[in-house]
C-alpha cells in the first residue's frame, strides 16, 4: 500500500474534526474523497502532507503510514515529505511571476536544477501538465495572464516539477467551467501512470469519471471505502446510497 491511515483522530483545538479513520489506498490510482461540506475530506486530505501543521492548536492522534513510514514520526522532516506528497489547491494559486519561474521556482529552491537542465525540467513539468504546447511561446509571461483552467494546469505542473510520488488535489476544478474542467479530469486519468493521486470533489460525476477507489466521509467520520464502480452503483450503506442519490447533502 502506498498509503495508509490507521485510527486517525485529528483535532482543531477542543474540536475532533476526524474519528477514528482507517484506510488503505494503492499506488498509481486515483482516490476520491466524497461527502458534504464540513464532512471532513479536506481535513483528511491535507493530513496526508501534514498541511494541517501550520494551524496553530491542532492534533493529531494515530498514524499515517506512506511506503511504510510514519509521517507523523518524531524527527520526520516536514518539507521533505511535502516534496514526495504535492499539494494542488482548489483556487489556482500561481506566483506573481513568469509562467517559466512558477515552474522553476520549487526546483531553484531545492537545488534540483540550473541552467540548462532547469529549463529542460520546466519544459517536461508543462507537457506532464499539458500546458506545454499553449505557453512555450510566452514561458516569461505573467502567470496570472493565464485562463483560470491554464492556471490549475500550471499549479499543476509547478507541483509535479520537484518529481512528487504522490498529488493531493483539493477540488482542483470546482473554479473551473466545464471545458477546463475536462482537461484537467483528462490529465488525472494520465497522470495517474507515474502518480499516486488523491482528489476531494464535490461533484459525484467527476469522481465517478476519474476515480478508481471512492471513499465516502460524513461527520469526521469515513463511512464507506471502495472501488468507485461498487461505490456508485451498490454502495454497502444506507447512508452512502442516500447522499450518491441526492436525498441529501
Amino acid at each position: 500500500m502506498k498509503i495508509k491511515a490507521d485510527k486517525l483522530n485529528f483535532y482543531y483545538g477542543a474540536k475532533q474534526a476526524l474519528k477514528d479513520i482507517s484506510i488503505e489506498m494503492r499506488a498509481n490510482e486515483v482516490t476520491a474523497f466524497i461527502g458534504p461540506s464540513g464532512c471532513g475530506k479536506s481535513t483528511f486530505l491535507r493530513t496526508l502532507n501534514r498541511m494541517n501543521d501550520i494551524i496553530p492548536g491542532t492534533r493529531v492522534a494515530g498514524t499515517v503510514e506512506i511506503d511504510g513510514h510514519d509521517i507523523y514520526a518524531n524527527g520526520t522532516d516536514a518539507v521533505a515529505l511535502r516534496r514526495k506528497v504535492g499539494m494542488v489547491f482548489q483556487k489556482s494559486n500561481p506566483f506573481p511571476k513568469s509562467i517559466f519561474e512558477n515552474v522553476a521556482y520549487g526546483l531553484r529552491i531545492n537545488g534540483m536544477a540550473k541552467g540548462r537542465d532547469l529549463h529542460d525540467q520546466v519544459e517536461a513539468s508543462l507537457r506532464s501538465a499539458a500546458l506545454w504546447d499553449e505557453v512555450k511561446d510566452r514561458l516569461h509571461d505573467s502567470a496570472l495572464a493565464l485562463s483560470g483552467g491554464q492556471q490549475q494546469r500550471l499549479c499543476i505542473a509547478r507541483a509535479l516539477a520537484v518529481r512528487p510520488e504522490v498529488l493531493l488535489m483539493d477540488e482542483p476544478a470546482s473554479a473551473l467551467d466545464p471545458i477546463a474542467t475536462q482537461r484537467i479530469e483528462e490529465l488525472i486519468y494520465d497522470l495517474k501512470k507515474h502518480y499516486t493521486i488523491v482528489i476531494v470533489t464535490h461533484n459525484m460525476q467527476q469522481a465517478a469519471r476519474v476515480s478508481d477507489a471512492t471513499a465516502f466521509f460524513w461527520l469526521g467520520t469515513l463511512v464507506e471505502y471502495g472501488a468507485t464502480p461498487q461505490m456508485f452503483t451498490k454502495p454497502g450503506q444506507k447512508l452512502t446510497e442516500d447522499y450518491i442519490t441526492g436525498r441529501f447533502g
